[in-house]
């Protein structure tokens, strides 16, 4: 039964498709060319022409508006800065994953010389509270459990008087993005991390 419905339907879907390639041509031969399929979306415009003549449509009044809304094609400039952004946290979030989900660190072991200064530099150097984490002073940088969630993995300040609190390397990279990228860093938070900026 629906067989013969659909087949009922090809001839005028061929019709609406030889309408829509032949707008495209008449179009295409105006001041404001518009490509016959844009990269991002199949769709044609969304504006009908068929009764404009091709002089007319070379003194059409296209605008940004007519063409098909499509979020992946609205904003080239941050897919060009996500990719930037990606590439310069890369290393360091590798690393951070690398100590804290690897069996490279038991519970309660200080990271090496040379781990503990790409976390400072790199991660605790940009956390919102920093000098309130350091205290005091830095004597070392530990992976242990949460105090409070025991599943969870994460990095503590071992201040020079013995003390230590953990902190969230997410916040440090967070922040950093903030800092040096302030145009894109909220939408790509918001893609890249759960939790937002919180």
């Amino acid at each position: 039964m629906a067989a013969p419905l659909l087949l009922r339907g090809i001839p005028y879907l061929r019709l609406r498709l030889h309408h829509q390639h032949q707008d495209q041509h008449r179009i295409s031969g105006s001041l404001f060319a518009i490509p016959r399929r844009l990269w991002c979306t199949a769709a044609a415009p969304t504006r009908s022409d068929e009764n404009l003549s091709p002089t007319d449509s070379a003194t059409a009044d296209w605008s940004a508006g007519d063409l098909p809304k499509n979020p992946r094609c609205e904003d080239t400039d941050y897919r060009k800065w996500k990719v930037e952004i990606l590439r310069d946290i890369e290393p360091i979030t590798y690393l951070a994953k690398d100590i804290l989900h690897s069996d490279r660190y038991i519970d309660g072991e200080l990271l090496t010389a040379e781990d503990k200064k790409a976390v400072v530099d790199k991660l605790l150097a940009y956390h919102p509270h920093s000098e309130d984490k350091i205290g005091c002073g830095l004597d070392s940088i530990m992976v242990d459990r949460h105090p409070t969630f025991k599943s969870s993995r994460c990095l503590f300040v071992i201040r020079t008087d013995g003390g230590w609190i953990d902190f969230s390397y997410l916040k440090c990279l967070q922040a950093y993005i903030r800092d040096k990228y302030p145009s894109h860093a909220e939408r790509f938070i918001r893609e890249h991390y759960k939790r937002g900026s919180g």
